[in-house]
């Protein structure tokens, strides 16, 4: 049974958090645009006509789709062997059967995905980017994810954190080139009104970095996509390092949002197209399968659809 997230909260702000999380030390040794090992082709029984078909006639004479992705686990991260994976590159892989081509996923900085986009060096961005009316300006998004964003601290949760207005006051660290800066400085009114100053924001080039200051004292925490944090407090150190701020009137989350399939507005048939093979992997059971590999069922959409994000 698939099933969504419906708990909405009082985050003021209409968030778009790149999907971001924990990864081991020995995995940041990827380069921008570094090489990975590209979706398998689909075998001629598993392609969907209908979504084969509506494919623009270049992608499907090239046989490849190239698509801009990052490093967000469990979402996009490297394995022992420095080959991606993660839920979005089997679900790539997925898509990829369905329309017949291989959608082979390349590593981008997070803060030059869409650029690269933009000047034709990637034809699709799948990096865990969330879909928000100011993205919808630029891109159109096939979404596929529905979750919400938690706050990561250190085990045992040492400062007592038990919402987004105890950060008050507080150093925190983000990743750069997300909205996590501008969700919590937007509390600074509230932080005022508790009689605390507002919420000292520190961006960082990278999520490791993020962690890392959280983990050396620097920052108290995080604030990351809610089936990311979950994915580092149950890995890092072996479940030993990072908790899951639990507040009771967010079970799922602050603020759920949707995730997209990034598509230039100029490039609409292959939305609708990559929208068929979505539909697809949907009714086969195969996004399922996908989403309880990853323990990632509760933030399934209800039905694939484009531009969702409101």
């Amino acid at each position: 049974m698939i099933i969504r997230h419906r708990n909405r909260s009082s985050w003021k702000l209409a968030v778009s958090l790149g999907l971001v999380g924990t990864l081991a030390l020995s995995a940041c040794a990827a380069t921008p645009d570094a090489a990975v090992v590209p979706s398998g082709t689909a075998s001629a029984g598993e392609v969907d006509a209908p979504a084969a078909a509506a494919l623009p006639a270049k992608y499907t004479d090239a046989g490849v789709i190239n698509a801009a992705t990052g490093i967000y686990p469990p979402m996009e991260m490297f394995d022992e062997n420095q080959v991606l994976t993660g839920f979005d590159v089997d679900l790539a892989n997925a898509l990829g059967a369905k329309l017949g081509v291989t959608i082979d996923m390349r590593q981008q900085q997070f803060d030059s995905i869409i650029p690269s986009l933009q000047s034709g060096k990637h034809d699709i961005i799948i990096a865990g980017l969330n879909d928000t009316q100011v993205r919808q300006e630029t891109l159109d998004f096939v979404d596929y994810f529905y979750a919400g964003f938690s706050i990561l601290v250190m085990k045992g949760n040492p400062e007592n954190i038990t919402g987004v207005l105890d950060l008050c006051g507080q150093d925190v660290a983000v990743q750069k080139a997300t909205v996590q800066a501008q969700i919590l400085r937007g509390y600074a009114e509230e932080c005022t009104a508790l009689g605390s100053s507002p919420i000292n924001v520190t961006e960082l080039p990278l999520e490791t970095d993020v962690q890392t200051a959280l983990r050396s004292g620097k920052a108290v925490a995080d604030v990351v996509d809610s089936a990311v944090a979950a994915y580092a407090a149950q890995t890092a150190g072996d479940g030993t390092m990072f908790d899951v701020v639990k507040d009771p009137e967010n079970p799922a989350g602050y603020n759920p949002v949707y995730t997209g399939i990034g598509v230039l507005k100029a490039d609409s048939e292959l939305s609708a197209a990559l929208l068929l093979a979505l539909q697809a992997v949907i009714a086969d059971g195969g996004y399922e399968e996908i989403l309880q590999k990853y323990d990632l069922s509760d933030y399934a959409v209800d039905s694939a659809g484009i531009n969702l994000g409101k």
